[in-house]
C-alpha cells in the first residue's frame, strides 16, 4: 500500500484512494496505476496494446470485421459476423468493450475487441 498517494492528475484532487493496483479520484472517476504516471515519466511503452479476436494490434482509425453474430439489445435482428465496420476509436470502456464505433443501420456503440478481426 502507498502512503502518500499522488493528486489525481485530471483535476488534481488530493482525497485519492487505492484500489486494488489502482489509484482512484472520488471526484472525476479518474482511474490510474501510480507507476505509470511517476516512474515512466511518458514513455511510449505505457500505452494500452488492444489486439483482435486473432492477435493483430488495433489502433484509432482502423477498419474491422465482426467475426461472430452479436445480439443487439432493443433491435429484433443483431449484427451479423462479417459485418465491416471503419473508423474505430479504442476507448477505456466498460466490462471489456474497448472499441467505440458507429455501425450502419444500428449507430454508435462499443464492441469488445476479442469479437473483431482486423480488415
Amino acid at each position: 500500500m502507498i502512503e502518500n498517494l499522488p493528486a489525481c492528475p485530471k483535476c488534481s484532487c488530493e482525497y485519492t484512494y487505492e484500489t486494488n493496483a489502482l489509484v482512484v479520484c472520488p471526484e472525476c472517476g479518474h482511474e490510474w496505476v501510480p507507476a505509470e504516471s511517476g516512474a515512466q515519466g511518458g514513455d511510449v511503452t505505457g500505452e494500452r496494446v488492444v489486439k483482435d479476436a486473432v492477435g493483430n494490434v488495433l489502433q484509432d482509425g482502423d477498419a474491422v470485421v465482426v467475426v461472430k453474430a452479436l445480439k443487439v439489445k432493443g433491435s429484433p435482428s443483431g449484427i451479423k459476423a462479417g459485418t465491416k465496420v471503419r473508423g474505430i476509436r479504442l476507448v477505456d470502456g466498460v466490462d471489456g468493450h474497448d472499441i467505440d464505433c458507429k455501425i450502419d443501420g444500428f449507430g454508435a456503440m462499443q464492441l469488445k475487441s476479442s469479437v473483431v478481426k482486423k480488415a
